[in-house]
């Protein structure tokens, strides 16, 4: 029997929280949560979902009629000391090694988390099918044996109403934080 290639067959379940439950986020904003807690971040709550073969991405309008994707993937990681990895540089070398035609690249942004670490970039290119400037940021988190890469692209005129939807990203962004019933939001204890 071979195997089947394309999209694969996503389960939507809705479920009905406790009333207690610890989910929290800003006003305006959802909880995406994959792998039960390997990766947690926000997004605004209007945005449209979609699961893709190896990654998921949030667009503010339905595609093709969207200004912009915020596309993350995930791997869980050997249990092993990584605070060693060169994360900054594997950013920097991520952005710099981009076939778009970019204009310019940003300095690296390090985020210290107690259980993560973060780095970030934004690249400034020409779209080649509109000819119109756009900024890409690249994040690369490694954190609880998770190693996560999100991106954003969106239009450079785009950049005031979007960029507070990045800060959101990161400043809510949870690696490996496993939760036991997602009716409750609570995660499992270590």
């Amino acid at each position: 029997m071979g195997k089947k290639k394309g999209k694969p067959e996503w389960i939507k379940e809705t479920l009905e929280i406790d009333d207690n439950h610890g989910w929290q986020s800003k006003p305006g904003y959802k909880i995406f949560v994959a792998g039960r807690g390997a990766v947690r971040f926000d997004v605004p709550q209007d945005w449209h979902f979609e699961p893709n073969e190896k990654s998921f991405s949030f667009h503010d309008a339905t595609p093709p009629n969207d200004d912009c994707r915020l596309e993350v993937s995930y791997n869980h990681l050997p249990k092993q000391d990584w605070s060693l990895f060169p994360l900054e540089h594997t950013v920097k070398k991520v952005a710099t090694a981009d076939r778009r035609d970019v204009i310019e690249v940003g300095e690296v942004v390090k985020v210290k988390r107690q259980t993560a670490r973060i780095a970030w970039i934004q690249i400034k290119f020409i779209d080649s099918n509109e000819n119109r400037e756009a900024y890409s940021r690249i994040c690369v988190g490694l954190g609880s044996s998770i190693q996560c890469l999100i991106t954003f692209d969106y239009w450079a005129d785009q950049a005031e109403k979007l960029t507070p939807v990045w800060d959101e990203v990161i400043n809510s962004l949870v690696l490996g934080l496993y939760i036991r019933d997602p009716r409750t939001g609570f995660a499992i204890p270590d």
